[in-house]
C-alpha cells in the first residue's frame, strides 16, 4: 500500500496560512474509477482513497507509517517568500508621501 505525506498549500482565494500548518498522509489510489452508466455518477472499489489523516508533525507521520508498514512518498512543501516592504500597510496612507497612490 502506497501514500503521499505532505503538507496542503493554502487556497487561491486566500493569503492566509490557515489550515497549512499539519502533515497529510493521503492512500494511493489502489484501483480505478468507474463511471455508472446509468446515473453518471463516479464510483470506485477502493475505499482507502477516502481516508485523509492528520498528523502535528512530519516525523509523526513518517512514524505512522512505518509503523503501519505503509510505502510513503514525502513531500516538501514550497514555501513563499515573505512580502515585507519597508513602510508596511500604513505607508499608503502617509501625509508626507510623495508619489500617487493607485490601485
Amino acid at each position: 500500500m502506497r501514500a503521499r505525506i505532505y503538507q496542503p498549500a493554502r487556497t487561491a482565494m486566500s493569503s492566509g496560512t490557515a489550515k497549512t500548518r499539519h502533515w497529510v498522509l493521503d492512500y494511493a489510489p489502489a484501483s480505478a474509477r468507474e463511471v455508472d452508466p446509468l446515473m453518471g455518477w463516479t464510483s470506485s472499489t477502493d475505499t482507502q482513497a477516502q481516508v485523509r489523516l492528520r498528523f502535528e508533525t512530519k516525523e509523526a507521520a513518517m512514524s505512522y507509517a512505518r509503523e503501519h508498514g505503509i510505502e510513503a512518498d514525502v513531500s516538501e512543501p514550497h514555501k513563499r517568500k515573505p512580502n515585507i516592504r519597508p513602510g508596511g500597510y500604513g505607508d499608503n496612507f502617509a501625509t508626507n508621501r510623495r508619489t500617487v497612490w493607485t490601485h
